[in-house]
């Protein structure tokens, strides 16, 4: 079932995720879900936070993708439909040692329709546990590691725009003025 995606300046999307500590029937459902809902966006990914669920949780699905990245995941490679979509519980990020930052331009399900360069570490690992509580290590580079920094800054609460430089922030300065104040109009036609 597709759920609502939360726009900018809904307070959700700043607030860090609280830990997975059930891994049930409940999370595949949330799981299934975020995969419909970014399938449907065009998303390759998905916070909790932006269907309004303040939890250290995300999904990706990057098998549609033309981008060059490489993998490994618990020390192997297995093909991406093996693994994706997704589903990152509770993940912690380490940089890879003597990375590179690249300059990539990001979207973001939450900012229709709004884009800007930012730069990242190119190569990164991740510790998490998978929907069924399952932990996992996966080493990864290019887009797949641009990805999952993307979504595990919503979990904490960060959003594409804070990693913008001056410049870029400058030129989607307005459409962002302009998203908020729609989101906070929309805000009060919902509310009784």
């Amino acid at each position: 079932m597709a759920l609502r995606i939360v726009h900018y300046n809904e307070p959700v999307l700043r607030q860090k995720g609280e830990k997975v500590n059930a891994f049930d029937a409940s999370l595949a459902r949330l799981k299934d879900d975020m995969v419909a809902t970014m399938h449907d966006a065009g998303g390759i990914g998905l916070a909790a936070q932006q269907i309004g669920r303040a939890l250290l949780f995300c999904v990706i699905d990057l098998r549609e993708s033309d981008a060059d990245f490489t993998w490994e995941l618990d020390g192997a490679r297995p093909p991406l439909d093996l693994f994706m979509p997704l589903a990152l519980a509770n993940p912690k990020i380490t940089i890879q040692r003597g990375t590179p930052e690249t300059l990539y331009e990001e979207g973001c399900l939450s900012f229709p329709k709004i884009r800007g360069d930012i730069a990242r570490p190119d190569a990164i690992a991740v510790a998490f546990h998978d929907e069924r509580g399952i932990p996992h290590t996966l080493r990864c580079d290019g887009l797949l590691s641009r990805c999952i920094q993307h979504e595990v800054d919503h979990l904490n609460g960060v959003l594409f725009i804070d990693r913008m430089d001056k410049k870029t922030r400058g030129d989607v300065d307005d459409a962002v003025k302009t998203l908020a104040k729609a989101t906070k109009l929309a805000a009060t036609k919902d509310s009784p």
